[in-house]
C-alpha cells in the first residue's frame, strides 16, 4: 500500500510586500511554517477568520504562488523539482475553483468555448469534445442552451456551475476551492455543496476546500485546519473536532455559529477584539491578546503542535489542562 500523499506541504513560509506611510514597505506574513498533506479521495477543510492566510496557502498548494520558504510536494515529489513534461501534468490534475467564479472567466468566450479549452489542448476530436461537454455540463446542472452564452447572462450560482466544470474538463486528481459558496444565497450554497459531494465521487476527486464558514467544511470534509495568523493551530477530523476541540480559537469558532451546542456556550467563550494585523503578529502564542485562558507563558513561548489522539493535533500550551 502506497502512504504516500497526494499532496502535502512541509515548513511553508510566504510574505509579502506592503506599502506603509512615508513611501515606506512592510513585511506582511501570510504563511509561517504550515504542513499539511492530502491523501487520494480525502476532503481537506481549512477555516479561519479572513486574514488568516487561507487563500495564500490554496493557491501555494496550486502552484500560482512560489512560497519564500519549504516545499509543497505532488505525489512525493517537490514541484520545484518536476520536470517540464510533470510540471505540466501536475498543473492539469490540480485545478482550482475561484470565490468569484466571473473573475476567473473570460468574458468574451462562450460558456462551451471556456469549458472545452481543456479538450481542444488535450487534442479530442470535434465529437468526442461535444460528447465530454455535454456529459460535464449535465453532471454539475447546466443545461445544453448554456454553451452559446456569455458569463454575464448567468447568476452567480450558475457561475460557480461553470467554474466547477471547466475544471473537471481537465480530468483532475485534486480540486482546491477557494471559498466557493461564500458569495451566494443560503439555498444555492446547498445545491454547490452536493455538486461538490457528487463530483467527489463521479470523478475519484481529492479535494482541498477554504472557508470561513465551519458548517459547510463539518458537512463536506474529512478533516479540518484551523488557521490563525498564517498558521496552524489545530487540525483533526471533521467530526472530532467540533465534539472536542483541543485550542480556544477552535472553541470560539464553534460557539459562534449559530445554534451549535447552544447550552454549553457561554458568551465569554466568544473571541475578544478584532484579529491583529499580520503586520505585526504577537509574541508567544499568537492567540493570547484574545484568548481569555492566556497565561504568562502564553505570551512568551510560541506553542508546538502535538498530537492528542489518532491525526488530531493543536498548538495550544493549555490544551490538556482545559480539555483533558
Amino acid at each position: 500500500m502506497n502512504d504516500t500523499p497526494l499532496l502535502s506541504a512541509v515548513d511553508l513560509h510566504k510574505t509579502f510586500r506592503v506599502s506603509g506611510k512615508s513611501y515606506s514597505t512592510q513585511s506582511l506574513t501570510a504563511l509561517d511554517l504550515v504542513s499539511l498533506h492530502l491523501s487520494a479521495g480525502e476532503t481537506l477543510g481549512v477555516a479561519g477568520e479572513s486574514g488568516c492566510g487561507k487563500s495564500t496557502l490554496a493557491k501555494v498548494m496550486a502552484g500560482l504562488l512560489t512560497p519564500d520558504g519549504g516545499s509543497v510536494f505532488y505525489k512525493g515529489i517537490q514541484l520545484s523539482q518536476l520536470g517540464y513534461n510533470d510540471r505540466t501534468v501536475f498543473r492539469r490534475k490540480t485545478q482550482m475553483i475561484f470565490q468569484d467564479p466571473f473573475s476567473s472567466l473570460n468574458p468574451r468566450m462562450r460558456v462551451g468555448d471556456s469549458i472545452s479549452e481543456p479538450f481542444k489542448i488535450a487534442g479530442m476530436s470535434a465529437p468526442l469534445q461535444r460528447a465530454e461537454l455535454t456529459r460535464i455540463m449535465a453532471a454539475v446542472g447546466l443545461q445544453s442552451d448554456a454553451v452559446n452564452r456569455f458569463p454575464d447572462e448567468f447568476s452567480g450560482g450558475q457561475r460557480q456551475r461553470i467554474g466547477i466544470a471547466r475544471a473537471l474538463a481537465a480530468s483532475p486528481d485534486i480540486l482546491i476551492a477557494d471559498e466557493p459558496v461564500s458569495s451566494l444565497d443560503i439555498s444555492i450554497q446547498a445545491q454547490i455543496i452536493n455538486i461538490l459531494l457528487q463530483m467527489k465521487l463521479d470523478f475519484a476527486l481529492s479535494m482541498m476546500i477554504v472557508s470561513h464558514n465551519l458548517l459547510v467544511l463539518r458537512h463536506i470534509c474529512d478533516r479540518i485546519i484551523i488557521m490563525y495568523l498564517g498558521s496552524v493551530i489545530e487540525c483533526g477530523p471533521a467530526s472530532e473536532l467540533f465534539h472536542r476541540c483541543r485550542h480556544p480559537y477552535t472553541e470560539a469558532l464553534i460557539a459562534a455559529i449559530p445554534g451549535v451546542h447552544p447550552s454549553s456556550v457561554s458568551k465569554d467563550v466568544l473571541l475578544r477584539d478584532d484579529l491583529p494585523s499580520a503586520l505585526s503578529i504577537p509574541s508567544g502564542c499568537r492567540f493570547h491578546p484574545r484568548c481569555r485562558h492566556a497565561v504568562d507563558l502564553c505570551r512568551h513561548e510560541v506553542p508546538q503542535l502535538v498530537e492528542y489522539s489518532t491525526g488530531h493535533t493543536a498548538a495550544c500550551h493549555l490544551s490538556q489542562q482545559l480539555y483533558g
